[in-house]
């Protein structure tokens, strides 16, 4: 009896210490995406948009260029369209699946205003990152590093802050992407196709080694596949489900603005959702979904053999688009639409209820498979991000046991508890936010600078962005 009393008090002590750790990481979470946080990035955004002329909206016909731009020039490990389709691979997770339905059970349909807000003014953002990633990137030795720690570093003269960063950096990548990406394929897996999750998690594990471990050439290879086709087959049956239900949208829409600065409690919502909320869920999953002020864009975008730095913005402006305005919205209306939201339903499953609504059965398996590759090539991408902060933190020495550790923590993650997994993943990811945008705004003059010797030979050559 005695020793069964004392495994007991054992366990009952490991379940406190549990319960209370998964408090403190919410607490945290809450702080670092609190209302200052919510001022520095939209601070951030709106003043980088201004000083670079509102080149989201100026240079949009060169932003729909960037993507078609496939020839190489100069050094480097990828082409433009492998940096950028890289770029949408990692960024294009189940953050813009599960990540948005979550904002929108829980912030309220406002959440959706704060995710286009953020997105608009994001892409002033990830086009500095872009930029200052093919200015400062490392090239020597047959390696290829880029990254914030670069333009701190080399740019700044802040070695000691760009250290920092490579190390938050590098242990978000392996301690935030294998756990959210599995974590929410699992969870549809499990609800539309009853796969338990210890086998979704092993599946997906040795998928992600077999392309991990060959560096970023194959990652580049797999997602200039897979990228472009993941968007085009959600887009497509998000809009099948909005369009069924189109007699819904006007009113959807309405409840989308009106919510986004109301203070009473949201419908369907058990406690108050007012304003600070509805902002808070929508820049946390906005910020999830297209990553601008994390600093990964001038470590994908660094990769492209490209010696003009500008082009490699514009992709990031069109990336930052298309997840923010397309992707991210078809899985915010599909829920609204039909009423999902309402539901108790979060996650993937939220929005594979909706696509059910629409087409039974062939619907959540669509929002199943997409949740999969969405998940898989965030996967893969994140591994290279991880990777590059880490080696600069301690050397090559760390990259095989990293990519073993980065696929093992797959499997870990797909059996994670679901709020507790977003609370990290929003913790670890804005820690990343500080000190990147230190370098972001203390270079946004470099980045001008820049931008305006690009227009200059744009104005000289009759068919700007078709190479390079």
């Amino acid at each position: 009896m005695g020793a069964s009393a004392s495994v007991d008090q054992e366990s009952d002590l490991i379940a406190r210490a549990g319960a209370a750790l998964a408090r403190a990481v919410f607490i945290a979470s809450d702080l670092v995406f609190g209302p200052w946080t919510i001022a520095l990035l939209f601070g951030a955004g709106l003043f980088l948009t201004l000083r670079f002329r509102l080149v989201q909206l100026v240079h949009w016909r060169e932003v729909l260029a960037a993507m078609r731009r496939t020839a190489s020039e100069g050094s480097g490990a990828l082409s433009p369209f492998q940096a950028f389709t890289t770029a949408l691979a990692a960024s294009i997770g189940t953050g813009n699946i599960a990540g948005v339905a979550t904002a929108i059970v829980s912030g309220g349909p406002g959440a959706l205003f704060w995710i286009w807000c953020y997105g608009f003014v994001a892409m002033a953002i990830k086009f500095a990152e872009a930029v200052l990633g093919v200015r400062y990137r490392q090239l020597g030795g047959g390696r290829l590093s880029a990254g914030p720690m670069h333009y701190l570093r080399d740019g700044l003269g802040l070695p000691r802050l760009a250290w920092l960063y490579a190390l938050v950096a590098g242990v978000a990548a392996l301690t935030t992407t294998p756990f959210t990406q599995p974590n929410s394929i699992a969870v549809v897996m499990q609800s539309e196709l009853s796969v338990p999750t210890l086998v979704t998690g092993i599946v997906v594990a040795i998928l992600t080694w077999l392309v991990v471990i060959g560096g970023v050439s194959s990652i580049g290879r797999v997602a200039e596949r897979l990228a472009p086709a993941k968007v085009i087959l959600y887009f497509a049956g998000g809009l099948f489900v909005i369009l069924l239900h189109a007699d819904r949208l006007p009113a959807t829409l309405m409840l989308v603005l009106r919510e986004a600065f109301s203070f009473r409690a949201a419908a369907g919502s058990a406690a108050g959702i007012g304003v600070m909320v509805a902002m808070r869920y929508g820049l946390a999953r906005g910020i999830y979904a297209n990553e601008a002020g994390y600093g990964t864009a001038a470590v994908a975008y660094g990769t492209a053999r490209s010696e003009r730095p500008v082009l490699q913005g514009y992709a990031a402006v069109l990336e930052v688009f298309i997840i923010s305005f397309v992707t991210s919205s078809i899985s915010a209306l599909s829920v609204l639409v039909t009423d999902v939201w309402r539901s108790g339903l979060t996650s993937t499953a939220a929005v594979a209820g909706a696509f059910n609504q629409a087409v039974p059965v062939a619907g959540g398996w669509v929002v199943a498979f997409c949740a999969f590759m969405f998940g898989y090539t965030t996967l893969i991408g994140w591994a290279y991000y991880g990777e590059q902060c880490l080696e600069y933190v301690f050397g090559p020495r760390v990259i095989t046991p990293y990519r073993w550790i980065y696929c093992g923590l797959v499997v870990l993650g797909a059996t994670s508890r679901v709020d507790l997994v977003w609370a990290w993943g929003d913790l670890m990811n804005g820690l990343q936010i500080f000190p990147n945008l230190v370098g972001v705004i203390g270079l946004s003059g470099v980045v001008a600078g820049l931008l305006r010797e690009e227009e200059a030979r744009g104005r000289s050559v009759p068919t700007p962005g078709a190479s390079g």
